[in-house]
């Protein structure tokens, strides 16, 4: 280790190799709830992707695993290293290249945060429109993970806005996938096959994205129902009729308090309502055209009445942008009220009414509950769990991922798998698969160098 720590210093500098003491408390860590901090054993910042492909060749030939690290807002473990790693952060390689507006794309290398490349697009006009709940989170982290968010309903996820990747091998070996064009018939589709691979398959160090043009209107409509089931079960007749929301988002009860208490946020909503409702839906409209804002506002307010909303609310600019910042943020308030666990199940959304009830059911059997939002017009069921008993939060958690999973769904829209629903995934997901899966895993990474113990076991 000590002559691979003076290769290392000779690549990239002595003072960008951290070890000891000089490791930060933060590189130990991302957000996962249940998951125990540990320090690698050394910290390496290239700044260029030779540097990169020098390491992990260096790492490679050594047998020494390696994890990389964006910011640390991942919530599943996969940036939380093995004590006899490198961690390779990205945190120097943080440029945007180019913005290309002819071609509607932006490239940057893997450290540029959504706030700095949204930064750096607004005053053009433009957006890119993955918005997975922290702008901290580098483009990195959300290609490793496959981030999603709000938006997704309408915009897509990460791998959706993803055209080309420039990667490096354990080998050291550099290539590049894709390009500044939104469709090839050529191959293999490698830059899937990365994206969401949670840094276990190549390390990436630059990414082409599709931007969009910036939305000039907005508008942001509440509505209360009596009961989960009726949000639910209206969700596929709002995306039927054609509206064509950007964000489409149930919260529960619950989730509904906590974040309004937690932001401090009056909505205006009468107390007769808030007796009676038991969730609440949220829809975003955006367009170039106040108009015809306002009038797909008119089209969906008719649409929910009939669908058995106790009422709707057109919301002002400021309180909306308050509400959907604290519903982006509603992770850290589950964690603030003590939450053991979290869950970001994926089910067609039209059997989100029969999970939900299965999720009550399975939460009174064990002894805990369960409170939560999610992102309706895609079926991603966000939950926090609160079971502080660990044998039988594994129970439930084992039983609330099976039925997603039974419904045809699967265990992670858009956090991961990582180190912590490792255990789940091996043992739920179809084993063809998963045999798959590591003969990939050896093609890309021989000596299983990458992020072992992260998704698919070391």
């Amino acid at each position: 280790m000590t002559a691979l720590m003076d290769s290392l210093a000779d690549l990239v500098g002595t003072s960008h190799v951290l070890t000891g003491d000089a490791i930060g408390e933060d590189y130990a860590h991302d957000e996962a709830l249940t998951a125990s901090p540990q320090a690698p054993a050394a910290v390496v910042r290239p700044a260029t992707t030779d540097e990169v492909a020098s390491v992990l060749r260096a790492a490679d030939e050594a047998g020494t695993p390696v994890t990389a690290r964006g910011a640390g807002t991942g919530l599943c473990g996969a940036s939380i290293p093995r004590p006899d790693a490198i961690m390779i952060s990205f945190e120097r390689m943080n440029e945007i290249l180019e913005i290309d507006t002819d071609n509607q794309v932006a490239v940057v290398q893997p450290g540029v945060t959504l706030e700095q490349l949204d930064d750096a697009l607004a005053p053009l006009g433009y957006v890119y429109p993955v918005y997975p709940g922290e702008n901290s989170a580098t483009i990195g982290g959300n290609v490793a993970t496959n981030a999603g968010g709000m938006r997704a309903v309408k915009y897509g996820v990460t791998r959706h806005r993803v055209l080309g990747l420039e990667a490096v091998l354990p080998t050291g070996e550099v290539m590049r996938t894709g390009g500044k064009f939104v469709k090839a018939t050529t191959g293999y589709d490698l830059t899937q096959l990365i994206i969401g691979s949670e840094g276990t398959l190549a390390l990436v160090t630059e990414a082409t994205l599709k931007i969009e043009r910036r939305p000039e209107h907005s508008a942001t409509v509440l509505a209360p129902f009596a009961t989960l089931a009726e949000i639910t079960g209206a969700i596929p007749e709002i995306i039927r009729r054609g509206v064509d929301p950007t964000i489409l988002e149930y919260i529960d009860l619950l989730g509904m308090e906590a974040t309004t208490e937690s932001e401090d946020l009056d909505l205006g909503i009468p107390q007769e309502i808030r007796e009676t409702a038991l969730a609440y839906l949220v829809v975003l409209l955006e367009g170039k055209d106040a108009d015809r804002v306002e009038e797909d506002v008119e089209t969906l307010g008719e649409l929910l009445t009939e669908l058995g909303a106790l009422d709707l609310y057109v919301l002002p600019e400021q309180a909306a942008t308050r509400l959907l910042v604290a519903r982006e943020r509603a992770f850290w308030v589950s964690k603030a009220r003590g939450a053991d666990d979290i869950i970001d199940v994926v089910v067609p959304r039209a059997s989100i009414p029969d999970y939900l009830q299965t999720v009550s059911d399975l939460a009174q059997e064990n002894g805990a509950f369960t409170a939560g939002a999610g992102h309706a017009g895609d079926g991603n069921v966000h939950l926090a769990v609160f079971q502080p008993d660990a044998e039988k939060r594994r129970a439930l958690m084992h039983g609330i991922l099976e039925a997603g999973m039974a419904l045809g769904g699967a265990i992670s829209a858009e956090h991961g798998i990582g180190s912590e629903k490792q255990a789940y995934f091996l043992e739920l997901e179809d084993p063809v698969k998963i045999d798959l899966m590591r003969r990939i895993k050896t093609a890309f990474d021989p000596r299983g160098i990458l992020n072992p113990g992260t998704l698919l076991d070391s």
